[in-house]
């Protein structure tokens, strides 16, 4: 059986999403992302699930850095799972007496029209995570009335639910990715996703509009990028980037082949099954055949065959 570290305790969505992505795996949460990935690096365990965006407030901005600065990890799955909060407290708690509100700081941010309509005096304080909120809460003697987490936290830690689906909207979604020491690629579904983080070599004009072509001219289709500082000084960034189809695929390869050539580094952090099954769309003369074809008509002009 393996072993998946996640960010823990039980009942934070990272451990939902791991129970959809992996449900016979042994579970080994971790206080933080960085515990989790550094468990997989470490050999304590074989993978671990950690958010890598959300489509509310964008990209996990420490699951993005460890991904840039860490050892090399490989990302060989995802999952996207429709986040719903809830106001957690002790038993017979009433939410006019609710005056400290604990959460992480992206629930604070997903649902902040709520906290300003219903807990306008309340102080909200930072946790590491949303089940380690609901975990502080239900322990005797806390200092915080109330959590704001999964409804799953709550029923592992005693809680009623005061209010459900407090997010500000009822359609944010995270994705959540799989990953593992570096290995064998899964193999290419023609529905697949790949993930690289990109260093500039230097800063000049035009920087970020010669990586953007390396993808346009082979019809790569981009669906996220990111920048994020490189803590070198002000206006110094590196860049991540999602795009459409896997690194077997003759336009992909060509184009992280071309961003390895002008770039300061390109570090690949996998290519794998869309969570959500969708085909890219092949602009004419970016296929596999007309890579193939070019490569072979060009093979015959070099040897003189024209």
């Amino acid at each position: 059986m393996s072993r998946t570290a996640y960010l823990g305790p039980e009942g934070t969505f990272t451990e939902e999403a791991l129970t959809l992505l992996e449900p016979e795996a042994e579970r080994l949460p971790c206080a933080t992302v960085t515990a989790a990935l550094n468990a997989v690096r470490a050999g304590e365990a074989d993978a671990a699930v950690v958010p890598l965006e959300n489509s509310l407030e964008g990209g996990i901005t420490t699951t993005l850095d460890e991904f840039a600065w860490g050892e090399p990890l490989l990302i060989t799955a995802e999952l996207l799972l429709p986040v719903r909060f809830s106001l957690l407290a002790r038993p017979d708690t009433e939410i006019v007496h609710v005056k400290r509100v604990y959460t992480h700081p992206a629930a604070i941010t997903q649902c902040r029209g709520f906290l300003n309509r219903e807990l306008a005096d309340a102080v909200v304080v930072s946790a590491p995570s949303t089940a380690a909120a609901a975990q502080e809460v239900s322990l005797p003697g806390s200092p915080y009335d109330a959590a704001i987490a999964a409804r799953i936290a709550g029923e592992h830690y005693g809680l009623v639910e005061l209010r459900g689906d407090i997010g500000d909207r009822s359609d944010t979604v995270t994705r959540f990715v799989r990953v593992s020491r570096p290995g064998p690629l899964p193999e290419p579904t023609g529905s697949d996703r790949t993930t690289l983080v990109v260093f500039l070599a230097d800063d000049h004009p035009g920087a970020l509009l010669e990586m953007l072509t390396e993808f346009s001219v082979r019809g790569v289709n981009l669906s996220r990028i990111e920048s994020r500082p490189t803590g070198q000084g002000i206006g110094r960034y590196f860049f991540h980037f999602d795009f459409e189809g896997h690194v077997a695929d003759a336009r992909v390869g060509e184009a992280v082949a071309g961003l390895h050539r002008i770039c300061g580094e390109v570090r690949f952090l996998g290519s794998y099954p869309r969570a959500d099954g969708v085909a890219p769309q092949i602009k004419r003369g970016t296929g596999d055949p007309e890579f193939a074809g070019a490569k072979e008509w060009l093979a015959r002009i070099r040897a003189g065959q024209v």
